[in-house]
């Protein structure tokens, strides 16, 4: 990249770094965090490419006065792990909003085709799901405990096992954008098959509205999540496939923090979907408007944080200060 170019396409965001550095004490912690990350990146890249020039020379004057207000403040700095999730995740949902929106169309696309492939071959579901699963689930439908599968293990031993399987489809999912994305957004289509195909199952079997009510009261959160994680994966590969006037090297590693960030986000909301699955979900004997309040009240959380939070951050008093878009923004 010429300097020329170099300078133009980052001067705008200097400028509001030297914000930053002048309202220091007013930042949170994480924005003057990224923001130095975000400026040692451009210095180590500046260094490398125009080693001699003046703007190297600013780019590391910058760095300097961010690391000073940095680590002058780290007193305030109460929790950054708490920070993290408050602020931080939302800031780089936002960044990759359309990341988010093409997971969830890939996902549900897979749905649909698992629905309507379910509806016209009989044998579909065995295909995806597997005889065995199949011939349980008609057999605790013939015993009238369509859900039963949740029964099976103890709640301790479920959950951890819940919990490890989710984690690893998420950074499955997300570790597969380096594919370039083609192998997040075929995990997410597989997985939107395998919903879409059992859904309907259950339907053609009667059971239906029984299987909303027991897979949804974990699955708002935790098929979220999956989602989520997918705009990861799709963050990550689309850093290296789609690197803008960035070199390639630099991009992907820009779409790999920001994957990451996001991989790492949903750990909290797997915890909870692992919990509720294995301690709750069993419990088919709860009232249906319990359960579909709960599903509600999910739903609620799922687009609260993942939706309106970031963007109310993103447009608040700070927007033109802040690093954490100015970083994500591949």
């Amino acid at each position: 990249m010429k300097e020329v170019s170099f300078i133009r396409q980052n001067m705008e965001k200097w400028k509001s770094l030297e914000s930053v550095v002048d309202r220091n004490s007013e930042e949170h912690p994480e924005r003057l965090a990224d923001a130095y990350l975000e400026i040692t990146a451009d210095l180590s890249f500046s260094r490398s490419h125009y080693p001699r020039s003046r703007i190297t020379v600013y780019l590391n004057n910058l760095a300097s006065a961010l690391h000073h207000s940095l680590y002058g403040n780290r007193k305030e700095s109460r929790s950054r792990i708490f920070s993290f999730w408050k602020t931080e995740v939302p800031l780089v949902m936002y960044a990759s909003r359309k990341e988010l929106l093409y997971s969830f169309l890939i996902f549900l696309t897979g749905v649909a085709v698992g629905s309507l492939s379910t509806l016209n071959d009989d044998l579909f579901a065995r295909l995806i799901l597997g005889n065995g699963y199949v011939d349980m689930t008609l057999e605790n439908i013939r015993n009238g405990d369509p859900m039963g599968v949740y029964k099976d293990m103890s709640p301790a031993g479920m959950f951890f096992y819940i919990l490890i399987n989710n984690v690893r489809v998420s950074f499955t999912i997300f570790l597969f954008g380096v594919l370039t994305g083609f192998g997040a957004g075929f995990m997410l289509f597989y997985n939107g098959v395998m919903i879409g195909a059992f859904q309907t199952f259950c339907f053609q079997q009667q059971a239906g509205l029984e299987s909303l009510l027991a897979i949804w009261l974990h699955g708002t959160l935790e098929i979220s999540a999956v989602i989520v994680a997918g705009a990861a994966g799709l963050a990550f590969g689309n850093g290296w496939f789609f690197p803008g006037t960035y070199p390639r090297g630099y991009a992907f590693r820009r779409g790999a923090i920001r994957g990451l960030k996001i991989a790492v986000g949903t750990t909290p909301v797997f915890v909870f979907a692992a919990f509720v699955e294995s301690f709750l979900t069993r419990h088919t004997e709860t009232p249906d408007v319990i359960r579909g309040g709960f599903i509600l009240l999910s739903l609620a959380f799922v687009l609260y944080y993942y939706i309106y939070l970031p963007e109310q951050l993103s447009h608040g008093p700070s927007k033109t200060q802040n690093p954490v878009l100015q970083s994500t923004d591949v």
